[in-house]
Parts: structure tokens; sequence; C-alpha cells
């Protein structure tokens, strides 16, 4: 019975020693942010939800009239979901395709100055094709896409954690 007490309260503090901690809540150099985006876009809508749902004190303004009043804003200049041929088998018919999510955005404050210039990202996954299975191919796809949008949120999260203001403005 002590030998199993000894090895419960072992095991957090050999955790604790290897670094080891949970992620927790992104902290942003930002108190608030407006995202920009077509109004369609299921990405600005899932990346609104996580930094809204996060539980940090990041203001997420939602109401174009109010824009003005955050502090930075973040412009997802173009989000495009591709789809393209990798390769076809020997009659000509598509063997495999590979699914691609590229998002362009940049930050920005009220005045316009740059706190992450205009960058590129890019999500991809490789998938197998058979036209006999067509639809479940088409849900698969779906899936693929979906897991896309979701990496890439995290992705643009960690970009903004890391945001700092331009050198210019963190003199004044």
């Amino acid at each position: 019975m002590n030998k199993r007490r000894f090895l419960l309260t072992l095991a957090p503090a050999l955790l604790a020693g290897c670094g080891f901690r949970l992620r927790g809540v992104p902290t942003f150099a930002f108190r608030s942010l407006y995202i920009q985006a077509s109004a369609g876009s299921s990405l600005a809508r899932e990346l609104r939800r996580t930094l809204q749902g996060a539980g940090g004190s990041l203001i997420v303004v939602t109401d174009e009239a109010q824009k003005a009043q955050a502090e930075v804003v973040l412009d997802l200049l173009s989000e495009r979901n591709e789809r393209v041929v990798v390769s076809l088998n020997s009659a000509g018919q598509v063997r495999e395709l590979q699914l691609r999510l590229r998002v362009r955005f940049r930050l920005r404050d009220a005045q316009g100055r740059g706190w992450i210039e205009e960058t590129e990202l890019l999500q991809q996954r490789d998938v197998s094709y058979n036209e006999s299975v067509a639809l479940s191919k088409e849900g698969e796809e779906a899936l693929l896409q979906r897991n896309m949008q979701t990496d890439m949120v995290q992705q643009l999260l960690r970009r903004l954690a890391a945001a700092h203001p331009p050198a210019a403005a963190a003199k004044q």
C-alpha cells in the first residue's frame, strides 16, 4: 500500500521535472481583436469561436461598427480550398488527390502598422481515390477539409500568440 502511494506521488513529480505542462490558455500582446473576413468564411467563424471560448482576457470584437475600438485587426485576405490530381492509373482515371487549404492573412493595429506582415499558410492532405466508392470518398474529403480548417485555426492562434507590436509602436 505504501509502495503504491509512493508511486502515485512520484508520477506528478517526474512529469513536472521533465518540463511537461498542459498548453493552457494562450496569452496575446493585445487586448482586443477584430477579424475582418469575407461574410461566408467558415475559417473566420471557427477562429472567433475558438478565441471566445479560450477563456483568456482577449476581447473579440464582432460588430463591424465597433471595429475602430479593437487594438488589432486580423485581415483574412484569402482562403482557398484546392483539390489537385496527384496521380492517375494506366486507364487515365484519378488515383490520388491532394486537398489544400491556403490562407493569406496579416495582423495590423488601428493605425495600419503591421504586427504580422502578409503571410500565407498552407495545409495539405493526400487522399486516395476510387470511382467505385465515390460517395464515401466525398465524405472523407469533407472530413479532411474540416480537419485542415481546425489545424489552420490552431496555427493562426499560435501566430497570434507570438505576435508583438512593431518596433516603432513599442518605443512610443
